[in-house]
């Protein structure tokens, strides 16, 4: 359980909002479709790219592959967030998906091509 004030949770939505529209390049109207269970990451991740004007389209942890193929060619959404165990789903597909540039992984583990969210916060 992790526990944030008011005030913990504004300083680290905005470092995490610098964070997507530095390096990431987000800006106000991209979108990111974000595949994430019920975990506190979700909120550092849901404030930012609400104060940053970055769409939010979330997504059940139950999507296939070809479930988060159709979302991301429909929406061209330029960054995907899940967790280690969807993360070869996105894989497998994401030769399709012309418009994804950034793929962040919320995990203690690393994985090729993904960047880690803990290690970037």
């Amino acid at each position: 359980e992790i526990k944030w004030n008011f005030e913990e949770l504004g300083f680290l939505s905005q470092k995490v909002a610098n964070m997507l529209s530095g390096p990431h390049g987000l800006q106000r109207g991209d979108r990111v479709l974000m595949v994430l269970p019920r975990i506190p990451e979700w909120w550092l991740l849901n404030v930012p790219c609400m104060r940053t004007g970055v769409i939010i389209i979330p997504g059940t942890t139950q999507l296939t592959a070809q479930d988060i193929c159709c979302r991301l060619l429909a929406s061209k959404a330029k960054c995907f967030i899940t967790i280690d165990v969807l993360a070869p789903a996105l894989d497998s597909v994401a030769s399709k998906c012309q418009f994804l540039k950034t793929k962040l992984i919320v995990s203690e583990s690393s994985r090729t091509e993904w960047l880690n969210f803990s290690d970037l916060l």
